[in-house]
């Protein structure tokens, strides 16, 4: 099968990508401008055009997958109508990529990316993940049938993903305007993932996930079956090691409760495939995410942390881990950059960021990353976050061992000491990354 990819530089898409080029089938795409992620797909022999333009919709394709942001006035997906090929979505595509495969299905507002990465780790299996895993340096690795999927509920696609086992870190709402704020619609589509899948493992102490109905599951209990935590650093890196029930004892990159959370939900559903040494054995294997608590660069004053924390219950336990770091490192201050993700999440969640940056020493608020056509909403953030006095800035420049800040194409502050930690889902995490 001959498939073209419309939007194929996004990190969900170009793992689909990925996924079928190594399948066996051609794979080409598409999109707005060049990026590391085009260049790698490139690299791998997949066939990138940028710009989109409808003279890449070739007629001897047989399917054409476009992502979520690509609109009906899209050239290329009008091209491809013209030509009657079949067009389907990334949320439509699901069931041809993982229809028969044995998929081992994260979903969850916080935590999937990690507890999928995590998963991939200890299964060695393939591996479909909307972040890039440092295990193997990409978003996708393909092995065999065996599966580890990052399942989407922002779209209701973990509906179409075919999960024999069905893992759920939380069901906090998100994303709502999907459901249309219709919280029963909402509840509903996890059980419904649930119930598709043979094999379930949830955590019991989510407030949200309590309120689902749920049949033959293994239930995690973090505060009775997560036991004796212990941080350390490693060559500057986390390291949380842990017991779970009577497990023994587990040794994970990063720091956290919740880091322990991801893994021993991992750990469970991974003995429906392994035994329990060799489970032990392959989560060393996993060395973190990029963009989550992402070292970027580090030195004996200064370190710099990138994050994709993007809403407020991320980012409370990023600043636990922030915390933790710096009572290892004693570097004494915290400053937060942030950068506020799309004018609707902000307004909807604007309670719940107003307290947790609470840990922080100094915050530093960014524009706010928006999408095109979203609507604006005003938000005084001079007003509603006057108790942490924050610097507002148009973005920063970063070299090795130094941040600064600018405003009206002036520098008005830099840093050289303490704990750096960038959070958000837009550009940030280049603007954290010096060249």
């Amino acid at each position: 099968m001959k498939v073209h990819f419309i939007g194929i530089g996004g990190i969900g898409l170009s793992a689909l990508a990925r996924f079928l080029n190594f399948d066996g089938h051609e794979v080409c795409g598409s999109d707005m401008k060049s990026s590391p992620i085009t260049k790698a797909l490139e690299e791998e022999g997949i066939k990138v055009f940028c710009p989109q333009d409808a003279s890449n919709i070739k007629d001897d394709l047989d399917l054409v997958i476009y992502s979520a942001a690509v609109t009906d006035e899209n050239p290329e997906l009008i091209e491809a109508r013209l030509k009657q090929i079949r067009t389907l979505s990334r949320k439509e595509a699901l069931p041809i990529i993982l229809g028969d495969k044995k998929n081992y299905c994260v979903a969850g507002a916080h935590g999937k990316s990690t507890t999928t990465a995590m998963l991939a780790s200890i299964l060695g299996s393939s591996a479909l993940i909307g972040a890039i895993s440092k295990d193997f340096g990409s978003n996708f690795r393909y092995v065999n049938d065996l599966v580890a999927f990052e399942a989407d509920e922002s779209d209701a696609s973990f509906l179409l993903s075919n999960p024999y086992c069905a893992i759920v870190t939380n069901a906090e709402p998100e994303h709502m305007e999907y459901y249309h704020y219709d919280y029963d619609k909402f509840y509903e589509s996890y059980e419904k993932f649930l119930s598709l899948a043979k094999k379930r493992v949830v955590n019991a102490e989510d407030k949200d996930i309590a309120k689902l109905k749920i049949e033959n599951a293994v239930y995690l209990y973090p505060s009775k079956d997560i036991k004796n935590l212990c941080y350390t650093l490693k060559n500057n890196q986390p390291c949380t090691k842990f017991d779970l029930k009577d497990l023994g004892t587990f040794e994970v990159w990063g720091f956290g409760f919740h880091m322990a959370t991801n893994a021993s939900l991992a750990i469970l559903a991974a003995l429906n495939e392994l035994d329990i040494e060799t489970i032990r054995k392959n989560l060393l294997n996993y060395k973190g995410i990029k963009k989550r608590f992402d070292i970027v660069q580090a030195n004996e004053k200064f370190v710099v942390i990138d994050d994709y924390a993007h809403h407020p219950t991320e980012i409370e336990a990023t600043m636990k881990s922030i915390e933790l770091y710096d009572n290892l490192t004693n570097l004494n201050k915290r400053i937060v950059l942030w950068q506020p993700h799309k004018y609707s999440r902000t307004s909807d969640n604007l309670e719940g960021f107003k307290k947790c940056f609470r840990r922080c020493d100094e915050l530093i608020i960014l524009p706010i990353w928006t999408i095109p056509g979203e609507k604006k909403i005003d938000i005084d953030f001079q007003k509603e976050f006057a108790q942490y006095n924050p610097i507002f800035a148009d973005k920063i420049i970063t070299t090795n061992g130094k941040i600064e800040l600018i405003k009206d194409e002036k520098i008005i502050k830099s840093y050289d000491e303490g704990i750096f930690l960038g959070v958000g889902a837009g550009d940030i995490t280049y603007q954290l990354r010096y060249k």
